[in-house]
Parts: C-alpha cells; sequence; structure tokens
C-alpha cells in the first residue's frame, strides 16, 4: 500500500462519523471511549494524560484552527517526523490504558481489546498480533507497536497494518 493510501485508511478510521471530516469532538472522544471499553475510570491519570495527548495532536494537525481537520490538511501533516513529535505519546497513551497491568507489554487479549476499540474487528486484531508478535512470547511491547504504527504512516507498510487492512 502507497502511502497517500494509508493516510486515507487512517483519515476514514478517525472520521467516526463519516462526513469527511475529523471534528475536534469526535477525535477526542477517542481516549475517553478507550478508557470506558478497556475498564478505566474517569479519574484515572493514565485517561487524563490520554486526553491532554489528544488534544495536543488535534491542535496540530488542525491547521486553520477551525475545530475541524479535512483530508488535505491530515494529508499535509501526517508522516514519520510527526509521528515522532506528537503522535508517538498520544497512541502510547492508548496503548497504556489497554494494559491492564502496566507492565509494559499487551497480551493478546489487551491488544485485541484495543483494535477493537478503535475500530478493528477480532479477526483483523489477531492477525495483526500475531504479525508483530514475531518471537512468539504472546505479548506486543509498547516500542514494537509505536514501530509498527510508526512504519505505516510514514511507508505505507507495517505487517500490523497490512493485517487490519487486509481484514478489516
Amino acid at each position: 500500500m502507497d502511502v497517500m493510501t494509508a493516510r486515507e485508511h487512517v483519515f476514514r478510521t478517525l472520521d467516526a462519523d463519516g462526513d469527511g471530516v475529523i471534528s475536534r469532538q469526535e477525535y477526542l472522544a477517542r481516549p475517553d471511549r478507550a478508557a470506558a471499553e478497556l475498564g478505566r475510570s474517569s479519574n484515572d491519570p493514565l485517561v487524563a494524560s490520554a486526553r491532554a495527548l489528544h488534544e495536543r495532536v488535534f491542535a496540530s494537525m488542525d491547521a486553520n484552527g477551525d475545530g475541524q481537520v479535512t483530508f488535505d490538511e491530515y494529508a499535509a501533516w501526517a508522516g514519520a517526523k510527526t509521528f515522532d513529535d506528537v503522535c508517538r505519546e498520544a497512541l502510547g497513551s492508548l496503548f497504556d490504558l489497554a494494559d491492564a497491568d502496566g507492565d509494559g507489554a499487551l497480551e493478546r487479549t489487551e491488544f485485541s481489546r484495543l483494535r477493537e476499540v478503535l475500530g478493528n474487528n477480532a479477526d483483523s486484531a489477531a492477525m495483526a498480533f500475531d504479525a508483530l508478535d514475531t518471537d512468539g512470547d504472546g505479548r506486543i511491547d509498547r516500542d514494537e507497536y509505536l514501530t509498527a504504527i510508526r512504519a505505516y504512516v510514514s511507508s505505507g507498510t507495517s505487517p500490523m497494518y497490512d493485517a487490519l487492512v487486509t481484514v478489516g
């Protein structure tokens, strides 16, 4: 998959209501929805951190400050540098919400729950886990997860996302 197709896929995922723009409200609902579905209390410090980090990402994406992000804004914004500078910690905060035992890794059930909360189906989540768990230990650490996302947004390819896009 080329980079622009990958960006279109991510944009469609973030545009929860399918109206062609990512509104501030729908983007900032992601950490709250993830927290609720992953069993985190709204006053959990990890939830507060995830909200703040997602606020920062949205402000960075919304180039003209109108409270919504068009595909053109998103496509111009997305990439490896942006991921490193802005997105890595926000996406890591979602990983942390799913890491129920706080050991820095997601077991298959934790990974699947996170990916399903983010809009993937169970089959694609299972395939993505298998693609990332190259050593077969049944765990995906935070860096492996974030490296796979970075590869996808910067190059259009990642074994994890290839599985998510193929099935889900």
